[in-house]
């Protein structure tokens, strides 16, 4: 843990911290009603003033909504989960905290001078669990003395940091298998696809804005010209078609055709085979009930043999029983003539 105050350029948060905070805000919104939740970051710092956000942990956090400045922050369960985090990853250690805003509110000053307590660079990560408009569901801020013009002491504030989400190869790996698993079952796949097309053109339209409103600002020199900014955007002019050259549109047209083809024709290739399956179903079906036709005639062929060869015996042993009684006759009439 550094001693020494670290100027902070740039927070760089993981997926697994927005995760592990969603999860926490959906928890404790189940079983009470606070309007956000407190916990703390954990992490390393890089050179140059950048802080890699690489896990976090929730703490119990209770506020007054009448009096803000009525809360209470458990530091004793603070201090125990720090402890077993630390023997999981000596290298992770409490970077600030954060809470769910989504804005700043009037106690964070006091929440944050108890966080110093344990990280004197203490940083404070705000992420809006329910956003409700594109971009990045982070703003980072750090502690800075405000000097007064008047004379009057100083007091705590906060300045704004850029942040931005960044990962590494094993959690890009997760989190996109993660968003491949979301599935609303309650809608096709088809709106699905319109509905990621439109969310992509909505945040296309957003950047070009923000383009747009840098370019007129510098046009009237309201911001100062930034040559790598202008690089940038001349490099993704240069990757724009020019959609006014006729070779560009007979080759669209080329393309467009030879998707529609290969459409077409999978679509003639699945008819075909969905075909094939049910007159196949069709045959099997017909078959199975000659096969149990069959099988029943031989069952009745069987049972009128079986019932044949039984009449049969019969007849045969009552011929024999008549013979022996004829023959049991003769042999009496004999003796009684001798």
């Amino acid at each position: 843990m550094p001693s020494l105050e670290v100027s902070v350029n740039k927070v760089i948060v993981h997926p697994l911290v927005l995760l592990s905070v969603v999860d926490h805000f959906n928890r404790m919104g189940k079983i009470g009603n606070q309007k956000r939740v407190v916990g703390v970051l954990l992490g390393c710092w890089r050179s140059k003033g950048v802080l890699d956000v690489s896990n976090s942990f929730a703490v119990p956090f209770d506020e007054d909504d009448k009096d803000k400045s009525v809360w209470f922050l458990d530091h004793d369960y603070l201090e125990n989960m720090y402890g077993m985090f630390k023997k999981v990853n000596a290298r992770e250690r409490v970077v600030g905290w954060y809470h769910t805003g989504p804005k700043l509110h009037q106690n964070d000053i006091a929440i944050n001078e108890l966080i110093r307590r344990y990280c004197p660079n203490s940083v404070l990560v705000i992420i809006d669990a329910k956003p409700k408009d594109l971009g990045l569901p982070t703003e980072a801020y750090i502690s800075v003395e405000e000097v007064h013009d008047d004379g009057s002491p100083t007091s705590k504030t906060f300045e704004h940091v850029p942040s931005e989400i960044g990962a590494e190869e094993a959690e890009e790996v997760g989190v996109e298998h993660l968003l491949r698993d979301i599935k609303d079952t309650t809608v096709g796949s088809l709106s699905q696809k319109i509905t990621n097309q439109l969310m992509g053109l909505k945040g296309l339209n957003a950047q070009l804005r923000d383009i747009k409103q840098y370019l007129q600002r510098v046009g009237d020199s309201k911001m100062p010209i930034n040559h790598q900014i202008v690089y940038q955007l001349q490099d993704i002019f240069n990757l724009l078609p020019d959609i006014t050259n006729d070779q560009f549109t007979g080759t669209m047209y080329v393309k467009t055709n030879d998707q529609m083809l290969v459409v077409y024709l999978a679509s003639m290739v699945r008819s075909i085979i969905a075909l094939h399956n049910l007159i196949n179903n069709k045959l099997a079906n017909r078959d199975a009930e000659e096969g149990k036709s069959d099988s029943k005639d031989a069952k009745e062929k069987n049972k009128e043999s079986k019932d044949k060869d039984n009449k049969e015996t019969k007849d045969k042993d009552g011929k024999k029983t008549e013979e022996k009684a004829d023959k049991g006759k003769d042999d009496g009439g004999k003796g009684s003539r001798k």
